[in-house]
């Protein structure tokens, strides 16, 4: 604190009782004479000469010189005092600066489960990555809005952002999963790191049925953190969960002026389990899908769906909205359903799935007809089913529609949509023998049919 500026302002203010005096009726100071027993005997002196208090014999002679002193220069000399005063109040000392700092970097005060969930984000962010899709545009001759003159000639191609979306690192080799709707469509990928280093991405491979896609990156190893892998098998309804992602909502213009939002956490829990969705790809369902409340941000697709240990137990794919909104009901493909898939295709650069190689008709279509299961389109003759003897859909020559089997069951199991047809497929290998039952005109027959694998995608 700044001293005092003369030994006046010091009796007065350094011998001060607790209780100090308080202004009233104009004056600055109205002591009783009662309160002034409470002074030093310095300091009582001089404050019955300031509030014209009679001198008793208990006081010194230290403000001798104070009566002294005429009407108008008593003021003035309360007025410095008062000056001097609000300067020392007001005077910046080490003292109080350091007084300040603590009040300011006073660390705030967290619950249990808000430190659990502020460690666990902090812990996971640097496995979630931002993915770009780039598309290739011809330019088209033209003066373009900003003044640029694109030359009809040397047909110059741009490369231009179509969508984006999350993913995370599997691996330290530069493996990155993902939704195939995210890279769907693309002729080059970039990665965006959690600092913010770009790379150029290549496919792996991807399943569309299940809209997995795995790309790699040539990244430094130290740049890479794998995110930790648990099990879906396990889980439970109401179980907390939560989801990372790297939204980036301007995607058109940050892919040059590279900004957008950063990381974000959404919380919730598993509101429902072993969901069925369809690909966006394929149509194909995709079933033990994880259903829960966390809102899916625009962007969020691909990102890890984490439980409270922070392992992974989902991909972030789809939500429903009715509002259109980020809020509704989400979506994600189990990790156990992932790691198959993306072990084959590390391994292999494809997945190996079993088909009956035929085309059937919607599932409104067959019901209309009054029947249970599913109806055969098209059986190619060089198809599983084709080989097998399993007959199509046709018109005679009259145009008459002549209905092709009608697929009741597989292996027993019986068949009343194609999501059911689908499931039993998901549990055979290639190669497997299996009978399928069909209806076909009044009768039912039993047709034996070996899977052969999915032709390749491209």
């Amino acid at each position: 604190m700044a001293t005092s500026s003369s030994p006046l302002l010091s009796t007065l203010f350094l011998h001060s009782p607790p209780s100090s005096s308080r202004i009233s009726n104009g004056s600055f100071f109205n002591p009783s004479p009662r309160s002034l027993s409470l002074y030093p005997v310095r300091s009582r002196r001089c404050l019955r000469i300031l509030s014209k208090l009679p001198l008793d014999d208990t006081d010194n002679d230290d403000c001798a010189l104070l009566p002294r002193l005429s009407a108008a220069v008593k003021p003035f000399l309360l007025l410095c005092t008062s000056v001097a005063l609000s300067f020392s109040l007001f005077a910046v000392s080490p003292a109080v600066e350091s007084a300040a700092a603590f009040v300011v970097t006073t660390p705030r005060k967290l619950q249990t489960d808000e430190l659990a969930t502020v460690r666990l984000f902090q812990e996971n962010t640097p496995s979630v990555v931002y993915i770009t899709n780039l598309a290739v545009r011809y330019l088209i001759p033209r003066v373009s809005s900003i003044g640029f003159w694109q030359d009809a000639f040397t047909l110059d191609v741009l490369e231009v952002p179509q969508g984006s979306g999350s993913g995370f690192v599997w691996d330290k080799k530069g493996h990155i999963v993902t939704n195939y709707h995210v890279i769907r469509g693309a002729s080059d990928l970039r990665v965006t790191l959690a600092d913010q280093s770009t790379y150029d991405a290549k496919v792996v491979g991807f399943d569309q049925d299940k809209d997995v896609a795995v790309l790699r990156v040539d990244a430094p190893k130290d740049k890479l953190r794998p995110i930790p892998v648990g099990i879906s098998a396990d889980l439970l309804v109401g179980q907390k969960v939560f989801a990372i992602g790297n939204p980036n909502l301007c995607y058109p213009l940050c892919v040059f002026l590279q900004f957008g939002l950063d990381h974000t956490l959404t919380t919730g829990v598993i509101s429902g389990l072993r969901r069925e969705i369809s690909s966006a790809a394929t149509g194909r369902p995709i079933q033990d899908v994880i259903q829960t409340d966390a809102a899916i941000n625009p962007g969020n697709s691909g990102g890890p769906l984490l439980d409270s240990s922070g392992t992974l137990i989902g991909i972030n794919t789809a939500i429903y909205s009715p509002s259109g909104a980020s809020s509704g009901v989400g979506f994600s493909i189990p990790v156990d359903t992932v790691g198959g898939i993306v072990d084959q295709l590390v391994r292999f650069g494809k997945v190996t799935r079993p088909i009956l190689g035929i085309k059937f008709a919607p599932d409104q279509s067959v019901e209309q007809l009054g029947v249970s299961g599913v109806l055969v389109l098209d059986a190619p003759p060089t198809g599983p089913a084709g080989k097998a003897g399993l007959q199509s859909t046709k018109r005679d020559g009259y145009g008459r529609l002549i209905l092709g089997d009608i697929i009741t069951s597989v292996n027993g199991t019986k068949v009343t949509n194609g999501s059911d047809l689908y499931r039993i497929l998901d549990q055979c290998k290639v190669g497997d023998e299996v009978t399928v039952e069909v209806l076909r005109g009044d009768h039912k027959e039993k047709i034996s049919v070996t899977l052969e694998p999915k032709a390749d995608e491209t």
